[in-house]
């Protein structure tokens, strides 16, 4: 199986670097994405938006043949459900990686704009449930591996209009938040319920980690990748799914 790894904000492609080596181990190919704009001046960057970012993802499931299982980590499943809107009869499933599948016309979110970008504003911006599993060697190590992404990336809104996307099935995998915890909060985010509810196969399962598995738990995000790609062949109720590791800790508040 061909599987397209994108990025969130500010990650390149050696973010997914971790990763592959479970969902390689398991004989699968891996396209891990760097997207357009990335680190480059306000110069070149302004004219790039959200629908670019789609459309290299897009060009990467096109340039293989048969079905892709299409990832998104953080900003990047604004990404992954766009390709899922655009190409419905060739994505097998779309994984969300402390994400949700956003409504149509949402955005990512709002940062500061510095000189015509938006850079990375380092790791003590986040709330304490994004890094609270982030030590002090992996904020190091990893901080340099950001850079700016355009302006207008973060903000714009994705355009999705084929409701094919809604029978692709998707698999989130949620940081702290299990199935029936998720439940019990999607119903108060408005339209981003209404999306998720409108998907035929949807499923979420708990990591066990912050926002950011790929730098924390990257083993644990590879095998549960490769799990959801198994279901897919064998049918739900056949694969087991991986258990996160107890952390005592309660659901963040969202």
């Amino acid at each position: 199986m061909d599987i397209i790894l994108i990025p969130g904000l500010w990650l390149d492609a050696s973010s997914w670097d971790d990763v592959t080596p479970a969902l390689e181990q398991a004989g699968h190919r891996v396209h891990a994405l760097t997207m357009p704009g990335l680190g480059e001046s306000a110069a070149t960057t302004a004219d790039i938006g959200i629908a670019d970012w789609v459309a290299t993802a897009v060009a990467a499931v096109d340039a293989v043949e048969g079905d892709v299982v299409v990832v998104g980590h953080s900003g990047g499943g604004n990404v992954a459900w766009g390709v899922a809107d655009a190409r419905p009869d060739r994505v097998s499933r779309v994984v969300f990686v402390d994400t949700v599948p956003p409504p149509p016309g949402n955005g990512i979110s709002e940062f500061e704009i510095v000189d015509g970008v938006v850079p990375f504003p380092g790791w003590d911006f986040f709330p304490d449930e994004d890094v609270h599993d982030l030590d002090e060697e992996t904020r190091a190590r990893t901080e340099p591996l950001t850079s700016s992404v355009p302006a207008r990336v973060p903000t714009d809104g994705i355009s999705l209009t084929d409701p094919a996307r809604y029978r692709v099935p998707v698999t989130l995998l949620m940081g702290d938040l299990d199935q029936p915890t998720f439940e019990s909060m999607i119903d108060q985010w408005g339209s981003f319920a209404e999306e998720y509810r409108a998907i035929d196969d949807a499923e979420v399962i708990r990591i066990g980690s912050a926002h950011w598995p790929q730098f924390t738990v990257p083993d644990r995000l590879g095998e549960l990748l490769a799990a959801a790609i198994r279901r897919d062949r064998a049918g739900w109720g056949q694969c087991p799914i991986p258990r996160p590791p107890s952390t005592g800790m309660t659901a963040p508040e969202m």
